[in-house]
């Protein structure tokens, strides 16, 4: 994940920001209120609410569109946590418990009620210090689970998603990341996984269900050469492409975690 969200004038709160857990980091909790109803909003391994996105792209050769009824290295476990409605899913499979490097495939459903691959698989990152299926803010690693993909956004112009997208100065990344890399337009484009989140807002909202000490500001966004703190990232160009594809009438979801927990 990244270092932090800020606009221009909450730059000075950088270094306190750097201790929640997610890419975006908000410089103090939100006053206590209602909050709107949501179907449990990023509990860990809570399939996502119902009306998640994708969208249309190239498909894969003829020899991979005949797919399997469970997603590939998905075991029984896992696969229950994908609700009956979805039919898309991006998968991210990491190398190992505590590895920083994923592989991330976009998988539809056919009308077979059969999985295919319709991109990727691309190379991802994931956090620092690997995957955890309890994520606490400032762990420095990426939460294990199934989680819905609603909303959209990022400092560049909307490349053409179906879903919700908030174009804004505010996607802004500062400072340097675990391996000295620059920050710079790591939220050229970004995807909310429906972590600890309200879903059917921007992915700038503050709101942590949970509660902070949970984390929050999980994203899926634009590599940066290095580990995040709990984020997904991805290639500018796979990005793009990924906000094309997801399509909120396809209920679409991240499956995501180490191979071995996903197995399972």
């Amino acid at each position: 994940m990244l270092s932090t969200v800020l606009t221009r004038a909450a730059l000075p709160l950088l270094a306190a920001g750097l201790l929640l857990g997610g890419c975006a980091k908000p410089s103090a909790p939100p006053a206590a209120g209602p909050l709107p109803a949501a179907p449990e909003a990023g509990a860990p391994h809570a399939g996502p609410p119902a009306g998640s996105p994708a969208a249309p792209h190239a498909g894969p050769p003829a020899a991979d569109r005949v797919g399997p009824a469970r997603l590939p290295g998905l075991g029984p476990r896992t696969s229950e946590l994908i609700p009956d409605a979805t039919d898309q899913a991006f998968l991210v499979s990491g190398r190992s418990t505590n590895s920083s490097e994923s592989t991330a495939t976009l998988y539809e459903r056919d009308e077979d009620r059969r999985w295919r691959a319709v991109a990727g698989p691309w190379p991802a990152r994931n956090a620092l210090k690997g995957w955890t299926d309890e994520h606490w803010a400032g762990d420095h690693r990426s939460p294990i689970g199934v989680f819905g993909l609603t909303d959209a956004g990022g400092r560049l112009p909307d490349p053409g998603t179906k879903l919700p997208y908030h174009q804004s100065e505010e996607f802004v990344a500062v400072g340097t990341g675990f391996r000295g890399e620059t920050l710079r337009g790591s939220f050229d484009y970004v995807v909310a996984i429906n972590y600890n989140r309200e879903s059917g807002l921007t992915p700038l909202d503050e709101r942590r269900p949970m509660g902070w000490d949970r984390g929050g500001g999980v994203w899926i966004h634009v590599d940066h050469d290095g580990p995040t703190q709990g984020c997904v990232s991805l290639g500018l160009d796979r990005m793009a492409d990924l906000l094309r594809l997801l399509d909120p009438d396809k209920r679409p979801v991240a499956v995501m975690g180490d191979s071995a927990s996903l197995a399972r």
